[in-house]
């Protein structure tokens, strides 16, 4: 009896010190600022030929504007380091777009959709219209010199 006590008593300890770990490492990621949520899906299947995209594959983050970069972060992991990084020169944004079929029950209720090459690699990027605005506008100030591709 003693000892299934304490074992649950561990194992409730270590819950509560993994949830309080997600907490801080999303307090730090967010602590220097221009950050937003962000959810991604890679080599995104709903193209020009499906009119209903697919809701597999997207996963949920947040995003840092670094420079002229962004870090996206998965929410659900301990990793201090971005899962991914996007090169402001590399984004070339295809088209914006609301969720269709089973995206909406994938994404956020109030997510808008951004189509992008980086680099040559398809990805699609889901977040607010506010962030949306802020992405956009982001992209567009670039220094002089720099290639931007918006559409």
């Amino acid at each position: 009896m003693v000892l299934a006590l304490l074992v649950s008593g561990v194992v409730v300890a270590l819950v509560v010190v993994g949830l309080f770990v997600f907490g801080l490492r999303r307090r730090l990621i967010q602590r220097s600022g221009g950050t937003f949520d962000c959810s991604l899906r890679w080599s995104a299947d709903g193209g020009e030929d499906r009119s209903e995209p697919s809701g597999k594959g997207w996963v949920y983050g947040v995003a840092r504007y670094n420079g002229d970069r962004v870090e996206w972060f998965r929410v659900f992991s301990y990793a201090f380091r971005p899962r991914q990084v996007l090169e402001r020169d590399a984004i070339e944004v295809l088209e914006r777009r609301t969720p269709k079929g089973e995206e909406e029950l994938a994404l956020l209720s109030d997510a808008l959709v951004l189509a992008c090459l980086h680099n040559g690699t398809r990805l699609e990027l889901a977040m607010s219209e506010d962030a949306l605005t802020g992405f956009l506008a982001w992209l567009e100030a670039a220094p002089p010199g720099r290639r931007v591709n918006v559409a």
